[in-house]
């Protein structure tokens, strides 16, 4: 197998928060274009360029006294940053504890594969990507690396449902913090031997993810980060950003994105309104059903929340027939569209695993969630 060698795209170099309009200027990649909406819903959607309203709760019918019990909870673990809570395209609830602020970026990492599985569906449907059955074989570049026989018959879509069949163990820090600190990202996972046939088995993969946001950032071009800038945070509305870099000149794919709050409620908004903004379709509606629907028939229990599963980058509930975003350490981006409803939480998780790990975290952050705030609001 050859070692990663550095590929920079013009030398490039990144800075912490990337200002977007400089990308918008130093690219011609074409975003998506606009569409008459499908299937409208019945409140208003939002153009998610524009400021976020805000609303009483009791005005789209949520219970503000439950709304308010979740915060209390929230407020009292000392690691909690914040609690967003949108219903209906309106903020309805914010809160920020312990210094953190609404334009404090916040490392969410997990959430930058749901992020990467966005970005995958816009460069597929803009044309970079033919399909989804494209293999590693076929896309990976001789200079990144040189999959066995076994890792090149590995397609896009079983990097989208972590399924790739790697030999991997990411239940607990080791092995991510052993990837991330080789700097031959691409190499370290090609080291390890195909254990299952792809498309078979879920294994929870983050170097397997980064893979997939190189064979994008190939696929398009440009780097992912002024992709992203271009194809979905600019039509998002957000300005802000901050993105890990590699020493070999990427950003990580797989856990390295800070956003503010109400950013990454825009990003919930955007699924909930099925990949529209206003009347611009960045994403299509069939991309956002796919990718948020369960990929396997297994469910896992988090805490007191039972009947979750695994779509494509994204974690589904199957109770509430809801689907979300999920870092490390209880960063959650939680979408209920039956309920019009967008909740994120996010926290300080650095160092949890000195404290026993992250697992009581997270399952309080999400029971606050699943068990506090869906059922304030009613579905519609």
């Amino acid at each position: 197998m050859l070692g990663l060698n550095v590929v920079r795209i013009g030398e490039r170099r990144r800075r912490s928060v990337f200002p977007l309009a400089a990308s918008l200027a130093l690219t011609g990649i074409a975003t998506a274009c606009a569409g008459d909406l499908a299937g409208p819903s019945p409140w208003d959607e939002v153009d998610l360029t524009t400021a976020w309203r805000t609303a009483e709760p009791a005005a789209l019918g949520v219970d503000a006294a439950a709304l308010e019990r979740a915060a209390e909870t929230a407020a009292a673990l000392g690691r909690m940053r914040s609690l967003v809570v949108a219903r209906e395209g309106r903020i309805v609830l914010e809160r920020y504890f312990h210094g953190f602020g609404p334009d404090s970026l916040a490392d969410v990492r997990s959430v930058t594969k749901s992020v990467v599985s966005v970005l995958t569906g816009i460069a597929y449907e803009q044309g970079h990507l033919s399909s989804l059955d494209l293999t590693l074989g076929e896309l990976l570049p001789a200079e990144l690396g040189v999959p066995t026989a076994e890792q090149a018959a590995i397609r896009v879509r079983h990097l989208l449902t972590m399924s790739g069949g790697f030999e991997w163990d990411e239940s607990n820090v080791s092995e991510y913090n052993g990837w991330r600190l080789s700097g031959d990202f691409i190499g370290y996972l090609l080291d390890r031997p195909v254990v299952s046939p792809p498309g078979s088995a879920f294994n929870y993969n983050s170097a397997a993810v980064h893979l997939l946001s190189i064979l994008v950032e190939r696929s398009v071009g440009a780097p992912l980060e002024l992709f992203a800038d271009v194809s979905l945070f600019g039509p998002l509305g957000i300005v802000r950003r901050r993105w890990e870099p590699m020493i070999d000149g990427t950003v990580n794919g797989g856990a390295g994105l800070d956003l503010r709050p109400r950013d990454l409620a825009r990003l919930g908004q955007l699924l909930l309104q099925g990949g529209r903004s206003g009347g611009r379709q960045i994403l299509s509606e069939a991309w956002v059903d796919q990718t948020t629907a369960p990929a396997w028939s297994w469910s896992t229990q988090v805490g007191r929340v039972g009947s979750l599963t695994y779509g494509h980058l994204w974690w589904v509930d199957r109770d509430r027939e809801a689907f979300f975003a999920w870092g490390y350490g209880g960063q959650f981006v939680y979408v209920a569209p039956r309920r019009a409803l967008v909740v994120v939480a996010t926290t300080d998780w650095r160092l949890l695993s000195q404290e026993g790990g992250p697992g009581p975290l997270e399952a309080a952050v999400l029971d606050i969630i699943v068990n506090g705030i869906v059922p304030a609001a009613p579905a519609l």
